[in-house]
């Protein structure tokens, strides 16, 4: 088994990295992100931003050759092995970064644990900690889509992370709005909000310094627990999205992973919205965005 050394980043050191192998990763195609436009709805006290695709012609024809696949009962998994041309850097004997194939925010980076895990399986220390050692050099929002429900298009256990600005208008992350009322403080028990009518926990984390993988993993089984995981049932008897940034985590239940055809992951609950086409937008504006979030998770 290839042995992989703990691995130092200086600081700024993943940034400019991840530009770097943006720029390569344009020039030979190999990045190939999503055109959109943009609308911002408001429901809820909160101003939600809905992404509109203008063509999803590359995505698609991916996705469905990888159904093909699957169908022929061949496994697919994007990430063993790895595309070298997305590779990033290697975070830890057990993680690398990688850029997203097909992004729609510039430098949207994955931590992919480098042996398979399931996607459905819990979050570690590990993942925790490769997932520190990005957010020390980039102040964005992380994310994770626990399991199919939850809106996981890939088996292979990855984390998500987005640097600023989430919205093209530069405005803050929607959900941030909602958290700051809160006045959350690090000592505090995982709360919810009265303005997110669905069931979910918010937790602060510690002040002044992105806290280690060790108090991310905690704040994370403490949300879930608030959220009343049985953590001896197995990760697949309770899908969830959570939600990370330097100063507070949230865990959101979750029962469904699209409404109608509007399609959810964890960045619906941060306030941002995709859809593939006008009918699907349009059906958003007649449900309003916080009614499609309240449908696909859990009820208090």
């Amino acid at each position: 088994m290839e042995h992989f050394p703990e691995v130092e980043l200086a600081p700024g050191a993943l940034w400019s990295k991840i530009q770097q192998q943006t720029r390569h990763a344009q020039s030979c195609g190999a990045l190939q992100p999503i055109d959109t436009r943009y609308e911002f709805l408001e429901q809820g006290g909160m101003r939600f931003l809905v992404r509109i695709l203008a063509n999803l012609a590359r995505k698609e024809k991916a996705d469905l050759a990888q159904q093909s696949q699957q169908r022929m009962g061949k496994p697919v998994n994007p990430f063993l092995p790895y595309d070298p041309d997305l590779f990033v850097a290697n975070l830890s004997a057990t993680h690398l970064c990688l850029l997203n194939k097909y992004n729609v925010v510039d430098h949207h980076i994955l931590i992919v644990t480098r042996a398979y895990e399931d996607q459905d399986s819990w979050l570690t220390l590990a993942d925790f900690e490769a997932l520190a050692t990005c957010m020390a050099d980039i102040d964005g929002l992380a994310f994770y889509n626990g399991g199919r429900l939850a809106g996981a298009s890939q088996r292979h256990k990855h984390l998500q992370l987005v640097p600023p600005p989430l919205c093209p208008d530069r405005g803050p992350l929607p959900l941030a709005t909602v958290v700051a009322d809160l006045a959350l403080k690090p000592t505090s028990a995982p709360v919810a909000s009265p303005r997110l009518p669905f069931h979910h926990a918010i937790a602060a984390l510690q002040e002044g310094a992105f806290p280690k993988g060790k108090t991310l993993l905690e704040t994370y089984l403490a949300l879930l627990t608030h959220l009343g995981v049985d953590w001896s049932q197995p990760p697949q008897a309770f899908p969830y999205n959570l939600l990370i940034t330097r100063e507070w985590m949230m865990a959101v239940a979750r029962r469904q992973d699209h409404y109608q055809s509007i399609p959810v992951n964890s960045l619906g609950f941060a306030g941002s919205l995709l859809v593939k086409n006008p009918e699907q937008l349009d059906l958003l504006k007649a449900f309003g965005p916080m009614t499609v979030l309240q449908q696909v998770a859990c009820s208090r």
